[in-house]
């Protein structure tokens, strides 16, 4: 299936490819996975996605990465 994707992750990411989160969309569905274990994908809609970058941006997840 991911090698039918189109994957694409952040200018941000490690420079060894390691600290990656890569997405796609297929058929108006966002798809999620991480580089270092590809198998796994989540699948999420591009609604949800607005709201959880939402959240990020307004700082409501920050006490996971300090």
């Amino acid at each position: 299936m991911s090698s039918e994707i189109n994957w694409q992750k952040s200018s941000f990411s490690g420079g060894g490819g390691e600290q990656c989160l890569e997405t796609a969309k297929v058929a108006g569905d966002i798809l999620l996975r991480e580089s270092d274990d590809p198998s796994v994908i989540v699948k999420t809609t591009p609604e949800k996605l607005a709201a959880f970058i939402l959240g990020v941006k307004n700082g409501e997840f920050d006490h996971l990465v300090s």
